[in-house]
């Protein structure tokens, strides 16, 4: 994607009606893009680092504004203000906390930016979007936690995504949470326990019998627990306990996709941060999708969430959007 203030090549500027806004909110902060609406990946983007306030009601429209209108027109200025066809605002909790957004974000942006055509989606739908596009199949979204989402072009199939507590089985801070667990089975002499995780344990947190006092007052606990994983994954190749906590990790994700992939088939698509982990990662789940889901093509994603918001503006702005509108995961007004 090119910078915000890298406007298109002269003689490549589409007609100005065809333009369409991709926003991607969640817990590292909120990205824009602009773009052609038949060429997303031609986008100019710009960045804030400040996350949109959750508040009481639930994600916080007004501050989500604040920070949206300033950033969507410096990028409207950098290709000589044209109209805008359709807007995609992609939330991490929009399915929960997004009443805010959907009873406000219409109004407001028809108002100051003219936009007669807008999707609300949550983060897991941007995700597909961005990975398979409008085709059917399964996406599993995976970082600090895990999600799978499929569907069959009429209706969403969802796996997991319910929480470090809950779920995200499979995830980083679910890695991140067996590590720990073998580290201080080597640290009380119990089965099951890990010397090198125990060493690796105490290098990021310091003397393993503080680490309760470091861990449960944290508010971040999760991206605390997650930090680990990438510790297990360099521990895989030598200790046997790491190795079987990224097979375990393997087998819930390939479980997670099984379970959202649609009856007709389809493409399954891998996107997030946790397959960065690499190989002590991939190679188990290239086993388990391969049990899992016999003849099932397993693809690399076309792109992020913030590159699927603007595949589904883009498909809104051609009365071509195919994925389904259902319930609060895509909602259209």
């Amino acid at each position: 994607m090119r910078p915000a203030n890298q406007s298109p090549a002269a003689g490549a500027v589409p007609d100005a009606a065809r333009w369409v806004l991709g926003v991607d909110s969640g817990g590292s902060g909120l990205r824009v893009a602009l773009a052609p609406a038949d060429d997303p990946a031609g986008a100019a983007t710009t960045v804030s680092r400040e996350p949109v306030r959750t508040v009481a009601t639930g994600i916080d429209p007004l501050h989500l504004l604040e920070q949206l209108l300033p950033m969507a027109r410096q990028l409207l200025d950098s290709v000589g203000d044209p109209e805008v066809a359709a807007v995609t605002v992609g939330a991490a909790g929009m399915a929960t906390l997004g009443d805010g957004l959907r009873a406000e974000l219409p109004g407001a942006l028809k108002r100051e930016l003219g936009v007669g055509r807008l999707a609300l989606a949550g983060d897991a739908a941007t995700a597909y979007a961005g990975a398979l596009g409008q085709r059917p199949g399964a996406v599993v979204a995976a970082g600090t936690g895990l999600i799978a989402l499929g569907t069959d072009l009429d209706t969403w199939r969802r796996a997991d995504g319910w929480g470090h507590l809950l779920g995200d089985s499979g995830g980083g801070a679910w890695i991140g949470r067996a590590g720990l667990d073998a580290a201080m089975r080597a640290y009380d002499g119990r089965r099951g326990a890990s010397a090198a995780l125990l060493a690796l344990a105490e290098k990021r947190f310091g003397p393993a019998g503080e680490l309760p006092g470091r861990i449960y007052p944290r508010t971040d606990r999760p991206a605390v627990l997650a930090s680990f994983a990438p510790d297990v994954a360099r521990c895989a190749e030598d200790d046997p306990v790491a190795a079987g906590i990224l097979r375990d990790s393997a087998r819930h994700i390939a479980e997670a996709a099984a379970a959202a992939c649609p009856a007709g088939g389809g493409e399954v698509a891998l996107t997030g941060g946790l397959f960065k982990m690499g190989e002590p990662l991939l190679a188990p789940l290239r086993a388990e999708l391969a049990e899992q889901l016999p003849g099932v093509t397993v693809v690399a994603a076309a792109g992020d969430p913030l590159h699927g918001a603007l595949v589904i503006a883009g498909a809104l702005a051609a009365d071509a959007l195919r994925l389904p509108r259902e319930g609060r995961l895509l909602y259209v007004p």
